[in-house]
């Protein structure tokens, strides 16, 4: 492979805006270059391109600088760690050839953890009395261990739905897995017991949504691919410290995130936001006075399409600013969300509704991939990364004892930073583009409550790329509907502090001891403070 030619020096006196400008660009495609050349080695199965080291903001605010001055890694603290273990079994073990005259002083223990796995079969023997009249009677089996007829008890299914949905497990390896531990069961029972037979699962994952919206001040929205019947399509990520939620669905556009945000109701309203947010997106004042033809309009889900065609909405953009302003009308006139709820997502353009806050880890990648070809240019990049670096670890204080004062100096503050014109003409267009959401990002200032990143929904959503990577799409609309509820029920069980075997357990056997996710959530949020 040819090595990448050099960009010769170029006299200060010859260094013109244009010829500044050019060299940048240079440099930008070699980037490009290279990145390609490396994508076609990694094809080829050489070694794959370097891997991407973190952004400043991560190193330096949150994670390796912490752990270097802290002293310990987390959880290595020391504690007695059977001091609260259940014991099943005692052994008393002899002492061997104890000398006569020797004296009884008791016992050493030592506990040794096992697991138990082997196969448990019972056989009910159910009377059976053939009365005079009334025909047979037969005695039902006990509570708890039938479930809709399943031959199967409750810790083995809900071993396989843990394997499958918590451990990423393939259907292949559980039957494998099973049959050697002497489980007599087939592929098509274990595919069963994964996709159905769940609709109390689903009902508590559509509440978990319904109740977030209108609990949650915040919540933190992203999407990822997830392919279903050989095709791509879309899962999106909705929430917050509190609760994950998952949708997959064919279309990723504002209107299907508007769709999500409805949780679960169907009307489209028009009424004065939906009116206000068409202005907004500049439909033209002819379609907007045929639509404000009342003060609220609510239309079925399944009439929308005929109703705006009767008004002569046929362009696909007017329909399009239509749709989204009936959908955001709809969320605003049934209250599904809290009145203050602000979004904040990586500025993907479909979550721009309502109130709206950026994440500053994507904001500062911007500057961060950015690299200077001569001295100056790295020296005012390095001093650029510094500066933002600085501004966030100001803006973590703020959060903690905001006040007004210290709100002013920062807006200042971020005006200076991402106005400074530097000798990199590049890192000056990035600066302007970030200083352009200076409201968003800002946003922090009048709500210290929500986060700076959106780091919530980039860790839960890769749940959805190692699915992508083990099991590659799902095969039936209840299988992609099983993934989506199993997921969402996992990260909450997580965030709420819930051991999700314990959690399938209650739920497969119906004893319901552990509260519902959602009433959890409510206790939560109840006791947060603020």
């Amino acid at each position: 492979m040819k090595s990448r030619p050099r960009i010769p020096q170029i006299r200060e006196e010859d260094r013109t805006a244009l010829v500044v400008s050019l060299l940048e660009i240079i440099q930008i495609q070699q980037e490009q270059i290279q990145e390609l050349r490396d994508e076609i080695a990694r094809l080829k199965g050489g070694n794959p391109k370097p891997p991407i080291k973190p952004s400043v903001l991560e190193r330096k605010a949150g994670g390796r600088e912490h752990k270097r001055h802290s002293g310990k890694r987390p959880g290595s603290a020391k504690r007695e760690k059977t001091q609260h273990l259940e014991i099943h079994e005692t052994v008393v073990v002899k002492a061997q050839d104890v000398p006569m005259g020797s004296r009884f002083k008791g016992y050493e223990d030592f506990t040794m953890q096992d697991l138990v796995m082997r196969p448990h079969n019972t056989l009910y023997r159910r009377e059976r009395w053939e009365t005079p009249q009334d025909g047979d009677i037969v005695a039902p089996l006990p509570d708890g261990v039938s479930n809709h007829g399943s031959h199967f008890g409750v810790s083995l299914q809900s071993f396989i739905l843990y394997q499958y949905y918590h451990c990423h497990v393939t259907q292949p390896l559980i039957v494998e897995q099973l049959l050697e531990l002497g489980i007599d069961i087939s592929a098509g029972q274990v595919n069963r017991i994964i996709v159905e037979g769940n609709e109390v699962f689903h009902q508590e994952k559509d509440e978990i949504l319904r109740v977030g919206l209108k609990i949650s001040g915040h919540i933190n929205v992203d999407d990822t691919g997830a392919r279903h019947q050989g095709r791509n399509g879309y899962c999106t990520h909705i929430g917050n410290e509190m609760f994950g939620w998952f949708e997959s669905t064919p279309s990723k556009s504002r209107i299907n995130f508007l769709k999500l945000l409805r949780a679960g109701s169907t009307d489209y309203v028009v009424n004065g936001e939906a009116l206000q947010y068409m202005h907004t997106q500049r439909l033209p004042p002819t379609q907007l006075e045929r639509l404000a033809v009342s003060s609220m309009t609510v239309v079925a889900e399944t009439e929308w399409g005929e109703y705006l065609s009767t008004l002569g909405l046929t362009n696909k953009r007017h329909i399009r600013i239509a749709t989204e302003g009936a959908l955001l009308g709809s969320i605003l006139e049934q209250g599904t969300i809290h009145p203050d709820l602000i979004i904040v997502s990586d500025d993907a353009g479909q979550f721009h509704v309502l109130r709206h806050g950026l994440c500053w880890i994507h904001a500062e990648r911007s500057i961060h991939k950015l690299v200077g070809f001569n001295d100056a240019q790295r020296n005012a990049l390095e001093e650029i990364r510094t500066q933002i670096w600085e501004f966030y670890r100001e803006l973590r204080i703020y959060k903690q004892t905001p006040c007004k004062t210290k709100k002013a100096e920062l807006e200042k503050r971020f005006d200076e930073i991402f106005t400074t014109s530097t000798c990199y003409a590049t890192l000056n267009q990035a600066l302007k583009r970030i200083h352009k959401n200076k409201s968003e990002l800002l946003l922090v200032l009048d709500r210290p409550d929500i986060p700076l990143h959106n780091n919530t929904s980039e860790t839960d959503i890769r749940e959805y790329v190692k699915r992508r990577k083990i099991s590659g799409s799902t095969r039936s609309d209840l299988g992609r509907l099983c993934r989506d509820t199993f997921t969402s029920l996992k990260k909450t069980c997580r965030k709420l502090g819930v051991g999700f075997w314990q959690y399938l357990k209650d739920r497969v056997s119906r004893h319901n001891s552990i509260p519902s996710l959602p009433d959890l959530m409510r206790l939560r949020a109840h006791e947060s403070p603020g």
